[in-house]
């Protein structure tokens, strides 16, 4: 599975890590997390995510 960059703060998205403090449990692919999904860092859309 792919990796995805915040483009603002670098952030990265590791679907084998999930986003378990925010309810993404490990394993979750980037195209399947939510629409309202946000960087947990800075708080950016999904639309300011790059593949790595």
């Amino acid at each position: 599975m792919d990796r995805y960059v915040c483009q603002i703060c670098g952030y990265v998205y590791d679907p084998d890590q999930g986003d378990p403090d925010n309810g993404i449990a490990p394993g979750t692919p980037f195209e399947k997390l939510p629409d309202d999904w946000t960087c947990p860092v800075c708080g950016a859309s999904k639309s300011e995510f790059e593949k790595e």
